[in-house]
């Protein structure tokens, strides 16, 4: 994109956004080399989460580029806290099960389990089934939400508006309506209709 002069085309940019998300699965498919896939999971570290936002995160999540992003801010948010996501995964899995045997999580699911999780299911959407990374991916964010969701009924409330408590209800909605979108671009992907 830093070749187009000024900002470039609405048109170009959505070009560009699935030209990209198709090679870099394609490249990492192709080779088989651990190296590489190491390289592509830490995409986000080496070239930056806000470069890989502003080139497909404004994409649908029914589609490469949306699925792509939405897991690799997964990663980000994961990484960024690994003991609160451990946490809400934890409590989530006990009213989530089937969502929690998904997901894949080592026993216990401490920060360094949710982390080796999280680059497990990045590296598997490029040298496994793609379908069956999205859907673990998916799995982790409803066990999330749903540990988020049981927090925010005992989160204590500074004020009778339930500030706190609200703020991690809607969290857990958004993280739930992005597990949702990743099941479907799993089954997109596995019907050949993921591009």
């Amino acid at each position: 994109m830093d070749t187009f002069p000024g900002d470039p085309d609405p048109v170009q940019r959505i070009e560009a956004a699935h030209r990209t998300a198709a090679a870099l699965v394609d490249h990492a498919r192709g080779g088989g080399d651990p190296d590489t896939t190491a390289r592509i999971v830490a995409l986000a570290d080496v070239v930056g989460l806000d470069e890989i936002a502003e080139l497909w995160a404004a994409r649908p999540a029914e589609s490469l580029p949306g699925a792509l992003w939405r897991i690799y801010a997964l990663q980000a948010g994961i990484r960024r806290d690994p003991v609160g996501m451990a946490r809400a995964f934890d409590t989530g899995r006990h009213r989530a099960p089937v969502h929690e045997a998904v997901a894949g999580v080592a026993e216990p699911p401490g920060p360094t389990e949710v982390q080796d999780m999280s680059d497990a299911i990045l590296g598997g959407a490029f040298t496994g089934d793609l379908a069956v990374a999205l859907e673990r991916a998916a799995a982790f964010c409803h066990v999330v939400a749903t540990g988020w969701a049981v927090n925010a009924d005992l989160e204590p409330s500074l004020e009778p508006g339930e500030e706190a408590a609200g703020a991690l209800t809607r969290r857990a909605a958004g993280l739930a309506r992005t597990g949702t979108e990743l099941e479907a671009a799993a089954k997109l992907w596995r019907n050949g209709e993921l591009s």
